[in-house]
């Protein structure tokens, strides 16, 4: 069991993750166990401010300076930030124990590499810290000898069903709910409109990632995680189709014996696990799952109706910079799509001619890295 108190750093607080993860903190029967010593957030302001005002954090970061003055002017004594550097700033705090990065974009990058610089270990639900630099972010996080704990639920049932023995595995199944989609033919999906999208069966998410969901990009995504989290080759990666979301992820063992993690669907619990890991603390509970009168189906995704899928494990394969052009042109796309500028269509036709047009650096310094990131993103923007 945990005896001491862990401080802990919330990097967007009050995004769909960071206000589950403050949930989950508020329910743990030890309240000792965490102490928010940062937090940060975007631009909902309202919220930060009843949420600094329950957790009492020393720090915060808020993405534009004109509300940092705002902040300040209500929490004179507090240390206020703003923008990127402010991020890093909160990161840089090496009384950190362990860093929640719940933020959206390319942004997450910076501020997670310097917490591992700082030996601090890392509950990430940032999928583009992995995905533009999986290779920098796990060389440094062996190097520092820090934990890198997946929160999304499909990594999280990975990492849960494994033991933590990636070394004994044969290959890693991660199931995919099919989104609102999975249903329709490749027009439908091609003339959905954003309202469509955005109607996920299965998971109250944010914005961006729900759009991701619907075009099985966001699956693409988390086969690059999964490769660099857990050390395996991508054709020991498989996706299948499960639209119950009730197994979350499987392992298979070398010697043939499968092992999923189960339960009704709840990213509470996976961030619970991502910060109070290897313990199993007493906190937020699922609804318990019954066998009984279960029908549960499998099936393989279809890559001519999910063509993203098929570009995400094409980026992943040939590495280098090859899946930050794929991110960058996703994420440039789909904001584009909720502000109703071009269709699902526009998406996967844009990222399918960047990664055909991107001249390949195989082996990227960081640098590379944002610059090909700034490159897709002037280009597209």
């Amino acid at each position: 069991m945990h005896t001491t108190t862990k401080n802990l750093a919330i990097l967007g607080s009050t995004g769909s993750i960071g206000t589950q993860a403050l949930e989950v903190l508020e329910a743990l029967e030890n309240k000792e166990l965490f102490n928010v010593v940062s937090m940060s957030c975007g631009n909902n302001i309202e919220l930060f401010i009843s949420q600094i005002k329950k957790f009492n954090p020393e720090k915060v970061c808020i993405s534009s300076p004109d509300k940092a003055k705002e902040l300040k002017s209500i929490f004179p004594k507090l240390e206020i930030f703003s923008g990127e550097d402010g991020l890093i700033e909160l990161a840089s705090d090496k009384s950190l124990d362990i860093m929640l990065t719940g933020t959206s974009g390319y942004v997450g990058l910076k501020p997670t590499l310097k917490a591992i610089e700082n030996g601090v270990d890392i509950a990430l639900a940032n999928k583009e810290t992995l995905v533009m630099a999986g290779d920098i972010v796990t060389e440094a996080a062996r190097r520092h000898n820090v934990k890198i704990l997946p929160v999304d639920s499909e990594h999280s049932a990975i990492l849960q069903s494994s033991g933590g023995e990636f070394n004994k595995l044969n290959k890693i199944i991660i199931t995919a709910s099919g989104g609102p989609f999975l249903n329709k033919t490749k027009e439908e999906i091609f003339s959905a409109t954003c309202l469509d999208a955005l109607k996920h069966p299965r998971w109250n998410m944010g914005k961006k990632i729900t759009i991701d969901s619907a075009t099985l990009m966001n699956k693409g995504l988390e086969v690059i995680e999964a490769h660099h989290l857990f050390n395996l080759p991508y054709e020991k990666i498989e996706v299948v189709i499960h639209p119950e979301s009730i197994v979350h992820s499987a392992v298979e063992f070398k010697d043939g014996s499968t092992v999923a993690q189960i339960g009704l669907p709840s990213m509470h619990i996976p961030i619970q696990y991502a910060l109070t890991y290897p313990e199993r603390e007493i906190g937020i509970k699922s609804n318990s799952f019954s066998f009984i009168g279960q029908k549960l189906t499998f099936d393989k995704p279809d890559f001519e109706k999910f063509p993203c899928l098929k570009m995400a494990y094409y980026a992943g394969k040939t590495g280098g910079t090859m899946p930050v052009v794929l991110n960058a042109a996703n994420e440039v796309c789909v904001y584009k799509f909720l502000r109703g500028e071009i269709g699902i269509k526009d998406i996967i036709k844009t990222v399918e001619k960047e990664l055909e047009n991107h001249s390949l650096i195989k082996n990227p310094t960081l640098e590379e890295i944002f610059e090909t990131d700034r490159e897709i993103r002037n280009k597209l923007c």
